[in-house]
């Protein structure tokens, strides 16, 4: 078989042309295309990792805000928890302490009730030993109270020592309004005329006199110019009585008082003035 090499030529020609074209207008266009498409899935790519990675950023910063906000919120509970505290401790202090403010008044009303009983308990009993000595005195000296009474507070101003009698004198002297007698009744001008001539007498000089009454005295007599003063009333022995049945009944008080007074101490009570 003889080959036509013309033949041979033209295919083998065409073969050329055919894969220029083909690689012309065909696989180049393919190529370029494939290249675009990987560069464009590339940069699509790297465009994901940075959105990736910035969306790791945005996710840590988000969780590092979270965490910090939780810290604030444990910071604020803990401070308004101990702000709570604080004040429960305060309403808690200003309560015990109104709690003790009332208290004492309470107590103090307390005293200056037992206080103002007292009181009254000594001035009616002042009454009463006044209205029983008069009745006494009257009935077994067959004279009156007021009188001995005075005579009692003319002898303590006959006792006088030296320096009560300067005193006395210098306060007279010195004061510019008469001195004052004071007694729980009204004297009679008879009397009234007997503390002057005693005074007189102590002092050695004519003494101004103003005589008042004054029933808080419990039954006494007192004399006083310019902050000195000379005085006797039953008052001064009601004390005495009175703090005598006062430590008896604190006595009487004590858990641990068992017994009561002996015979002796109530006869050396019953002997006081």
């Amino acid at each position: 078989m003889l080959i036509d090499w013309f033949t041979v030529g033209a295919q083998a020609l065409n073969f050329i042309i055919l894969v220029w074209l083909l690689r012309r207008f065909l696989y180049k266009p393919i190529l370029n295309a494939v290249d675009a498409r990987e560069k464009l899935i590339a940069r699509e790519l790297a465009d994901a990792e940075g959105k990736k990675v910035e969306a790791q950023k945005e996710r840590d910063a988000f969780e590092h805000k979270n965490e910090e906000f939780d810290r604030q919120r444990a910071g604020l509970l803990g401070k308004a928890m101990d702000e709570a505290k604080a004040e429960r401790q305060r309403l808690l202090d200003d309560a015990r302490k109104a709690a003790d403010v009332l208290s004492a008044k309470r107590q103090q009303a307390m005293r200056d009730d037992a206080g103002n009983l007292n009181q009254a308990l000594r001035l009616r009993t002042g009454q009463e030993v006044f209205a029983i000595a008069r009745q006494a005195l009257t009935d077994l000296a067959n004279t009156s109270l007021e009188e001995r009474m005075t005579a009692v507070f003319v002898d303590r101003l006959h006792a006088m020592d030296a320096a009560t009698k300067a005193g006395l004198a210098a306060s007279l002297k010195a004061g510019s309004q008469p001195a004052v007698v004071r007694s729980a009744f009204d004297l009679p001008a008879a009397q009234c005329a007997v503390l002057q001539k005693a005074l007189n007498e102590a002092l050695s000089t004519d003494v101004p006199l103003r005589f008042e009454t004054a029933p808080n005295l419990v039954s006494g007599i007192e004399l006083t110019t310019d902050g000195q003063k000379l005085a006797w009333s039953i008052a001064a022995y009601l004390s005495s009585l009175e703090k005598a049945v006062g430590d008896l009944l604190k006595e009487k008080a004590k858990p641990d008082a068992k017994a009561a007074p002996t015979d002796g101490a109530a006869k050396s009570t019953a002997k006081r003035p």
